[in-house]
């Protein structure tokens, strides 16, 4: 049996003076927030910080809730999911290459309300919306 992998992320918020609004990603027909897995010299927040610089260009984040997570259960042959939730004031985002293909991992990106967040996503994703929801008030 392999060992259990941890896709370590970023529920990235920004506050657009009409409300909050969350960055997903859209991989094929899979909408997320940016995510990778873990590596062996990492953190989980390091690993979720660098992700959201590799994947969307973005690096100030701030943690105005505090250092808190969520993590998912088991899903994509038995990969688990911890998110952390961070505000940013940047609203461009750059989609990256892979650093392992060179080719970008996403296919398109939007700033949403988490009512949008909660209809583009799948169920495990959509128990993230509702907990970053929760945390923020929004």
């Amino acid at each position: 049996m392999s060992e259990p992998k941890l896709s370590c992320g970023i529920v990235l918020v920004r506050d657009t003076g009409e409300g909050h609004v969350t960055l997903m990603l859209r991989a094929w027909h899979h909408w997320d927030f940016p995510k990778g897995l873990l590596e062996a010299s990492e953190t989980p927040l390091e690993a979720a910080l660098r992700e959201l610089g590799e994947e969307t260009g973005i690096n100030g984040v701030t943690f105005d809730w505090g250092e808190r997570h969520i993590e998912t259960g088991p899903y994509s042959r038995g990969k688990t999911a911890r998110y952390y939730l961070a505000a940013t004031d940047v609203a461009d985002v750059v989609i990256g290459p892979s650093p392992d293909t060179g080719e970008p991992e996403h296919h398109e990106w939007r700033w949403v309300s988490f009512d949008d967040a909660y209809d583009l996503s799948s169920p495990r994703v959509r128990n993230v919306v509702q907990w970053a929801r929760q945390i923020i008030g929004s």
